[in-house]
């Protein structure tokens, strides 16, 4: 009788997310792009966190200024790697009002 599903030991099926090679090419550009923010001076101090997921940069966090936004973003898009940024950083002190 044939089985509808692949046995959990059945290597033949993985899905892409499982394959290791993206997740380590993933850290490996979050290291760069955390590298990158640390070293540049006008968002060393700012509360950044990077995450990647399938090559895309998503930045959370809260920075300065909309400079500093904008600087954060290009200096992650120059990592050669990155096919995309989320730049989802917000301004510090910058309220969302109400309509």
């Amino acid at each position: 009788m044939p089985w509808p599903w692949p046995m959990p030991d059945d290597h033949s099926f993985r899905a892409l997310w499982d394959e290791p090679q993206h997740h380590d090419e993933d850290v490996r550009l979050a290291a760069l792009v955390a590298q990158r923010l640390s070293a540049d001076w006008s968002t060393r101090r700012q509360q950044i966190t990077v995450m990647v997921q399938n090559r895309v940069v998503i930045l959370t966090g809260l920075v300065a200024n909309a400079e500093t936004r904008r600087a954060a973003g290009e200096l992650a898009w120059d990592v050669e790697g990155v096919t995309d940024v989320c730049n989802a950083l917000r301004l510090a002190g910058h309220r969302r009002g109400r309509s």
